[in-house]
């Protein structure tokens, strides 16, 4: 039996730091009003010059670092993006090219928010099928070049960023480290209730983000519980073998009431949201590499990860690291 492995992890932030009391002086609303429907004091906006690529070309090598490894050892790159440099060529490749591998093959998700989970279980399957032997996923955005700044319930919720891992294809089996279980979901229907009004076929332009923050925070709960626990029972697991639980950064609240849900309590629970705001596909590989370097995640420990996002789109995966 083959598991991927993860071998090291890393991540990168645009310099400017925006607060929210930096959005009172732009907007309508409060510090007070965002920390408490949202749980999110700052979140970091690209600059010139700092684009999805630049982003996620510093979290791999990071990652990479990390590892030990280098350009040469790598023969897969999978980016989770929703906003790539251009609509093609793929970002994923301009970021092989900057970091100089020269083997494997590259390629782009996009599943919003539930990118980098989707990004995760594809190159799992790649590395067990033997058609790569180490890969990086990357999960990094710029959605604020895509936010309506004039619209109050979306723009203080969302931030710029890139996180990565390296995965490695090693032999293991029962209580070794590795990529466990993945699940992933989709359900068209609900298209409309969290999208981007613009794109190369249908406008000719990006679009900027919509959203109906209710109707996504209704779903959201019952849809990432589920997801879980259906992964858990496929282990015979239950949320008490859980020692870390990594969810999308999207909300506090909806992070708190998953984790109410499922029984995971609050101290297990990573949460960047409050620091770095929503960044999409970029925000569990993110959370994961802070709670890795200051100690919390390391060897031996079960790490839970679930996303949820336009779409929708949401999964799950169980990682031994």
């Amino acid at each position: 039996m083959f598991r991927s492995v993860v071998r090291g992890t890393g991540s990168a932030l645009p310099a400017q730091v925006v607060t929210n009391q930096d959005l009172e002086a732009r907007i309508d609303t409060s510090d007070e009003w965002i920390q408490q429907r949202t749980g999110i004091r700052q979140r970091h906006i690209a600059g010139e010059g700092e684009t999805t690529v630049s982003l996620g070309e510093a979290a791999a090598r990071r990652a990479l670092d990390a590892a030990g490894l280098g350009p040469e050892d790598i023969d897969l790159v999978i980016l989770a993006t929703a906003t790539p440099d251009n609509t093609f060529p793929a970002s994923s490749t301009q970021i092989q090219r900057r970091l100089g591998i020269t083997k494997g093959f590259a390629f782009d998700v996009q599943a919003v928010c539930s990118g980098f989970v989707y990004a995760l279980t594809t190159a799992d399957l790649y590395l067990k099928a033997g058609m790569a032997r180490r890969a990086l996923v990357i999960g990094a955005e710029t959605f604020s070049r895509i936010i309506d700044w004039t619209d109050r319930t979306t723009c203080v919720l969302f931030g710029d960023g890139a996180g990565a891992l390296v995965l490695e294809r090693q032999e293991g089996e029962g209580s070794g480290p590795g990529v466990l279980i993945s699940r992933l979901r989709a359900d068209g229907s609900h298209g409309d209730k969290l999208f981007v009004d613009g794109g190369p076929s249908s406008t000719g332009t990006v679009g900027q983000l919509r959203m109906e923050g209710r109707e996504v925070f209704k779903h959201a709960v019952g849809m990432i519980t589920d997801v879980v626990e259906d992964s858990l029972d496929a282990l015979s697991l239950s949320p008490t073998d859980i020692d870390w639980f990594v969810p999308h950064q999207a909300n506090r609240r909806i992070i708190e009431a998953s984790a109410k849900k499922l029984g995971i309590p609050i101290e297990k629970v990573v949460v960047t949201v409050d620091r770095h705001g929503n960044t999409s596909a970029a925000s569990i590989p993110l959370a994961i590499d802070h709670a890795v370097r200051d100690g919390r995640i390391s060897a031996g420990n079960l790490v839970l990860l679930e996303a949820m996002g336009g779409g929708f789109t949401w999964g799950a995966v169980v990682v031994r690291w």
